[in-house]
């Protein structure tokens, strides 16, 4: 007892004694996850990002899509009847950062690779309300016109490299040919449709 007002009375000791406890209760739960074999194994069939998608990647997180859109679905029949098959770690473990996201002012479109045309998605990023009329996402009219241009998108992929992607010589190399002459829509089609579609299409 008398430990314990002596902590609640001196600021300091409490505040060094919780963060250890905090520190420690998030050590124990964070580091055996380095360890399990489902979140650091790739799913079968997935790939890293090739570098179109990966500059799209740049640009979703540059608009802030995040703050509006999640990329997991949860195990809950009322997400899986809506988004499908549920997320899984091992399809997370190209993503750096992870844009899973908490927010759904718009859907989750974590399975939302291949559901529509490449037009559709361009209908839909220069004006939403054109084929979703209730939509109050922004237009992204500037993405068709502006030129994509990503100087560092070779570094980018050594960087990735070096944190465990498969990218290889001739990928990274064939990088800059990749987004030569598209545009900033090209690219976050490219993106949006590649997501979620290792276990579509294992399904």
């Amino acid at each position: 007892m008398a430990l314990q007002e002596a902590v609640e009375k001196n600021t300091g000791l409490l505040i060094v004694l919780t963060l250890f406890v905090v520190s420690l209760g998030g050590i124990a739960q964070i580091v055996p996850l380095f360890f399990q074999h489902s979140t650091t194994t790739p799913v079968e069939g997935l790939k890293p990002y090739n570098a179109l998608q990966l500059a799209g990647r740049d640009l979703y997180i540059r608009e802030g899509c995040v703050g509006c859109h999640s990329q997991m679905i949860r195990p809950f029949r009322a997400e899986t009847e809506r988004y499908g098959h549920y997320s899984v770690a091992g399809e997370f473990v190209y993503d750096r950062p992870f844009l899973w996201g908490s927010k759904r002012t718009g859907p989750d479109l974590h399975r939302v690779g291949g559901r529509y045309t490449d037009d559709w998605h361009r209908a839909h990023l220069i004006n939403p309300r054109d084929v979703v009329p209730e939509s109050v996402m922004p237009s992204y009219p500037w993405f068709e016109t502006n030129e994509l241009y990503d100087p560092a998108i070779q570094e980018k992929m050594e960087a990735l490299r070096g944190l465990g992607h498969p990218y290889t010589d001739d990928e990274i190399a064939k990088a800059p040919e990749m987004l030569k002459g598209k545009t900033e829509m090209d690219a976050m089609i490219a993106y949006l449709q590649s997501l979620g579609t290792s276990i579509k299409a294992r399904r």
